[in-house]
């Protein structure tokens, strides 16, 4: 498997990987990535910013994620219990496999990829947020590591339950 930074040309790909996790979530009755979000211009700008990835199983895009650097607005207040550290993060958002390997493995070999590069950036915290009722994600997160750390609340009002782990 390979794990790279995305461009433009993936763009559909990325898409079309999306598409099918916000079918399994309104499928599941979750209201999370709902509404035109995330979008192909929520992509671009992933690929722009330099914080698309993909993974990529013999040659054929199977997951997608993106990873930031540069802090996340909606941390800075978390309620209901706190974060495990206050050092500089990563920020893990829009993650998703394709659903013919779903429960395959797929969402651990991407976070066993991010925390390299988190090492090779010398950032040993990531913090990530999921749908209270993403009960999947949440797995998936406790699986690789992570501890739920309180409630944050998104841009537009939305309640996330939040999770960070320690490198």
């Amino acid at each position: 498997m390979e794990f790279r930074k995305a461009t433009k040309a993936d763009a559909s790909s990325i898409m079309s990987i999306i598409a099918q996790a916000q079918e399994y979530l309104k499928a599941q009755g979750i209201d999370q990535w709902q509404n035109n979000y995330p979008n192909l211009e929520t992509v671009l700008n992933d690929i722009e910013s330099k914080h698309g990835y993909v993974l990529l199983k013999d040659g054929a895009i199977v997951g997608t994620v993106a990873v930031s650097y540069d802090g996340e607005k909606t941390y800075e207040v978390i309620y209901d219990g706190q974060w495990l550290s206050d050092i500089d993060f990563a920020v893990v958002h829009r993650i998703a496999v394709d659903s013919a390997y779903k429960g395959s493995g797929l969402a651990t070999e991407i976070f066993k990829h991010i925390e390299k590069l988190c090492l090779s950036k010398r950032f040993y915290s990531i913090r990530v947020d999921t749908h209270k009722q993403n009960k999947s994600m949440q797995r998936v997160l406790q699986k690789n590591g992570f501890y739920y750390c309180g409630i944050i609340y998104t841009a537009d009002k939305a309640e996330r339950v939040a999770f960070e782990k320690m490198l």
